[in-house]
């Protein structure tokens, strides 16, 4: 490429718009212009015959047909039925920004025209993953050693509320399994794997955060206390002797009774069954550069296929459905953007349009690298094989 790759942990060193700014003089000549390889469409994608593609938002630029900037750096999405319009949806988006990140929510019309776009969270720092909950809200994680985890509604009519109970840690992606438990990743080289049991089903104001423990996974897990919730003198996840540690906890969700999620460090996808407590290798990705999927990241389940989306940091900058028989196809691939990766791939409600990121695509006149949440339309019942 000509230049260093800089990696996500190296852009979150920076902070404030001044580090952006310098991150962007690092990689502005490994940021080609959108659609320089043969098959890409204007927007700079390799899509599958029959799929079309829009840019959604544009950091540091207003959402079309409303009057807010998008932040910068998208990363973990999920859309929510809208309420009050019939065959309408909202789109939430995290934004990795140190000491400035938060939330977007774009509300859309059921022709998928956008008709407005606000924040829904505010004063939090390098909101990376989540997850949304069967009762409609969106759980946004900050990525940072006391991190917190952020409940906060869609539309904005109420604030974010700050769930401290469910603990202060590297927090990447949380899902909320069959069992009424929050399951939740850390996304450091010795995280730990966590569930949350709240008092009362549906309310996260309290409840018992546990960190699994055991030998080296794959095998059983034992759930132990966490001791300390603030965390405020000894790490989560070094509060507990055993603690079973996960290389680069990533993006997690649910296959009907099972937890799935990544680990970036060992490229790896995994089951867990909380029915026998017990965790295992779902799909081994290939090494960098080899095969269709060959990093992890944000994870997605479409429940009406079971198949599972997984979006890559780096590697070759893809989208994957990973089918139910293992076998793996690039849905999209973003190209001239090799610093960047791929964040928050979910579905429109109806299950008709694929919303993802890239957390440091080109933008603006300078091709500043702060990123740019696309849509992808096309035959995805006859993909996926939905009945």
């Amino acid at each position: 490429m000509g230049v260093e790759r800089v990696s996500r942990r190296s852009v979150l060193r920076w902070s404030g718009a001044a580090g952006m700014l310098a991150v962007s003089t690092v990689v502005l000549d490994a940021c080609s212009p959108p659609g320089t390889e043969a098959g890409a469409d204007a927007n700079g994608l390799v899509l599958l015959p029959g799929f079309t593609s829009r840019v959604i938002a544009r950091a540091t630029e207003t959402v079309a047909g409303t009057g807010f900037t998008y932040r910068g750096f998208p990363d973990g999405a999920a859309t929510f039925v809208d309420q009050e319009v019939p065959g309408g949806w909202y789109l939430v988006t995290n934004h990795e920004i140190p000491g400035s990140g938060g939330v977007s929510s774009i509300r859309f019309a059921p022709d998928g025209t956008i008709t407005d776009a606000f924040s829904i969270c505010h004063d939090t720092t390098l909101n990376c993953a989540g997850g949304a909950t069967p009762w409609g809200t969106w759980l946004t994680c900050e990525e940072y050693d006391l991190g917190r985890v952020y409940e906060c509604d869609p539309t904005g009519q109420t604030s974010a509320v700050q769930r401290w109970q469910m603990g202060a840690f590297a927090h990447e992606a949380a899902a909320v399994a069959p069992d009424g438990r929050v399951y939740l990743t850390e996304d450091r080289p010795d995280g730990g794997f966590y569930r949350f049991t709240p008092d009362t089903p549906g309310d996260l104001a309290t409840g018992l955060l546990e960190i699994a423990t055991g030998d080296a996974a794959p095998g059983p897990i034992t759930w132990v206390q966490v001791p300390d919730v603030s965390s405020s003198n000894v790490l989560s996840r070094r509060q507990v002797p055993g603690t079973m540690t996960f290389d680069g906890g990533e993006g997690i969700d649910v296959l009907g009774d099972q937890v799935l999620f990544t680990t970036k460090g060992d490229r790896r996808i995994w089951r867990y069954d909380p029915t026998t407590s017990e965790v295992s290798i779902r799909y081994q990705a290939s090494p960098q550069g080899e095969g269709t999927m060959d990093a992890v990241d944000n994870l997605w389940v479409d429940d009406a296929s079971s198949n599972v989306f997984v979006a890559e940091d780096g590697g070759n900058m893809e989208v994957v459905m990973l089918r139910p028989d293992d076998t793996a196809v690039a849905v999209a691939r973003v190209v001239g953007q090799e610093t960047s990766e791929i964040a928050g791939p979910c579905f429109s409600p109806d299950g008709q349009r694929l919303y993802f990121s890239s957390q440091r695509a080109p933008v603006g006149v300078l091709n500043a690298p702060f990123g740019m949440t696309y849509e992808v339309t096309g035959p995805w019942d006859e993909l996926l094989g939905r009945p």
